[in-house]
C-alpha cells in the first residue's frame, strides 16, 4: 500500500463519517492546535469535548545510508474545558510504526506512544492579542523501542496577534526539560516557532511557519528546524479538515513529514 493511500483513506473515511453526524450551528467557529505545531492560545468552552487527531502522519529521515520512517496512524488529543478559561487535554497515540535500515538490514517496531498531560489556560484574550500558557507531562507509556521510558515535562506560552489584512501571528516559546541520553538527569530544551495564518476563502485557510528546537542535551548540542505549510477547511463551524507538510532545514532535522488529520467539538 502507498504512502498516499495508507494516509489518504482513513482520512475520506473519517471525514464522511463524522459529516453525516455534525450539523452547522450558530457557534463561533472550532479553535484548534491544528494542524501546524504551533499551539494557539484559545480554549475549548467550559463544558465542550473536542478531539484533534492525526488520521495518517507520515516521517521520513534518511543520514548517510541509513533511513527511518515513522508512522502515526492516529495520534489523538482529546481536550475538555473545565472553565471560561481552562481546559484539560490528553494526548495518546495507540498505534506507531518505526521502519528502519542501516547497512540493508531492515527493522519494524510496532507498538503505543506516550501519554501527554496538558492544562490550556488563557491569561489574556482581546480582539487583536492573545495569550495562554501550558504545562504539560509525558509519561513513558511508550512501548519499548518507541519511547525513552522516562518521564518529561515543560511548559509552552502560545501568543497570537491580529497583523492587518487578515493575517494571524503566532509564537510559541516553550521549554522542556528532557531526559539525558544516558538517563541519569534531565537538561533544558528550548522551541520557538513563528506563525501566519490567512483565509484563503471562506472555508479554507493556509498557515506557513518556522520552527526551531535548541535540545542542550549534554553529550552534544542539537538543533532542529523545519519549514511547515498546512491547509485548513472548516466543514461547519465543529468540523476542521486538515493537511500539512514539514520539511526540515538541517542535517539534524527528519527530512520530511506529511500528514492528514481533522478536529470535531461536541
Amino acid at each position: 500500500m502507498t504512502l498516499r493511500s495508507t494516509l489518504g483513506l482513513p482520512a475520506l473515511l473519517l471525514a464522511v463519517s463524522l459529516s453525516s453526524i455534525v450539523h452547522a450551528d450558530d457557534a463561533p467557529p472550532i479553535c484548534t492546535d491544528r494542524p501546524t505545531k504551533a499551539n494557539v492560545p484559545c480554549t475549548v468552552p467550559d463544558g465542550v469535548w473536542q478531539l484533534e487527531t492525526d488520521i495518517g502522519n507520515a516521517t521520513h529521515d534518511a543520514h548517510g545510508g541509513s533511513s527511518t520512517d515513522t508512522l502515526y496512524f492516529l495520534n489523538p488529543y482529546l481536550k475538555y474545558g473545565i472553565g471560561a478559561r481552562t481546559d484539560i487535554e490528553v494526548n495518546w497515540a495507540p498505534a506507531v510504526r518505526i521502519r528502519s535500515k542501516t547497512d540493508g538490514k531492515r527493522q519494524t517496531t510496532n507498538g503505543a506512544g506516550d501519554l501527554y498531560l496538558r492544562l490550556k489556560t488563557a491569561i489574556y484574550s482581546g480582539d487583536v492579542f492573545s495569550a495562554s500558557i501550558i504545562p504539560f507531562v509525558k509519561a513513558p507509556t511508550a512501548s519499548r523501542g518507541i519511547g525513552n521510558d522516562r518521564w518529561e515535562g515543560g511548559l509552552a506560552m502560545p501568543m497570537s496577534a491580529a497583523v492587518g489584512g487578515g493575517f494571524t501571528l503566532t509564537v510559541g516559546p516553550e521549554l522542556d526539560a528532557l531526559a539525558d541520553a544516558d538517563g541519569r538527569g534531565r537538561h533544558l530544551s528550548i522551541t520557538n516557532l513563528i506563525n501566519i495564518a490567512h483565509p484563503l476563502t471562506s472555508k479554507l485557510s493556509v498557515a506557513v511557519e518556522y520552527w526551531q528546537q535548541n535540545n542542550h542535551e549534554p553529550s552534544g548540542h542539537v538543533k532542529q528546524e523545519s519549514g511547515d505549510l498546512a491547509f485548513i477547511y472548516a466543514v461547519n463551524p465543529n468540523l476542521q479538515l486538515d493537511m500539512g507538510a514539514n520539511m526540515g532545514l538541517n542535517r539534524a532535522t527528519p527530512d520530511r513529514q506529511l500528514y492528514f488529520g481533522l478536529a470535531y467539538r461536541w
